[in-house]
């Protein structure tokens, strides 16, 4: 099992509408596409002085999953344009790690 992690920043103004993108539009498309080996989505979000660091950690069977989702260029971030609008910064690639323990 494999974990991807990505993470994003916004101002505090913005992360609110942040948030609500992602659990109204963003989170039920990735639902939506039925991915065969997607397992789940979990959102993380955290105060960091002038800025709110949102994490996002999916859960995948395995690396072909991973590329169903992302396409060949697996590593790099899946950011929607409504999305790019609201972060302020965001990492132009996700973090992947097999899942160990749990």
């Amino acid at each position: 099992m494999l974990k991807r992690v990505w993470r994003g920043w916004t101002s505090p103004e913005n992360a609110d509408a942040y948030e609500q993108l992602l659990r109204s539009t963003i989170f039920p498309d990735i639902i939506g596409r039925k991915i065969d080996g997607f397992l789940g989505i979990e959102l993380l979000r955290r105060p960091l002085g002038t800025e709110i660091e949102f994490m996002t950690i999916m859960t995948f069977t395995d690396h072909d999953a991973i590329v169903r989702f992302a396409g060949p260029a697996h590593a790099t971030a899946v950011v929607p344009p409504a999305a790019r609008e609201l972060l302020s910064r965001y990492d132009a690639e996700a973090a992947h790690y097999d899942l160990r323990i749990a």
